[in-house]
């Protein structure tokens, strides 16, 4: 089983199993693939170990992922909120922050209902 930046890589397609990696989706597997000269419908066990290397070096070189991308991802949001501009607040308070609306659904970010007590006369 190969390991690139971290990640154990599943014995798959090699544009495929780089997508396991945190901060590479298809379009840039296949431009690592098409950059390295590499066969996107290799299999990741049939690579060489020099192919391998390329692929690290590409990855490491070129792209930020896994570690330095969540911590890079993780300061853009305590920015936001540092400052206080309006999405920084609905990251705060855990509502959706890009126009959905909160009436109805947005349960995924605001989490299990919270029964409120009717109103007593």
């Amino acid at each position: 089983m190969a390991r690139i930046a971290g990640v154990d890589l599943p014995n798959k397609h090699v544009n495929i199993a780089l997508t396991y990696i945190f901060g590479i989706g298809r379009a840039s597997a296949n431009k690592i693939c098409a950059d390295s000269k590499i066969d996107s419908n290799k299999l990741i066990n049939d690579l060489s170990q020099e192919e391998l290397n390329i692929l690290r070096q590409r990855i490491e070189n070129d792209y930020k992922v896994e570690g330095r991308l969540r911590t890079e991802i993780a300061l853009n949001i305590k920015r936001l909120m540092d400052i206080g501009c309006y999405r920084g607040l609905r990251h705060r308070k855990g509502l959706p922050l890009r126009g959905q609306r909160t009436r109805t659904n947005a349960r995924t970010r605001k989490g299990k209902k919270k029964t409120v007590a009717g109103k007593k006369k």
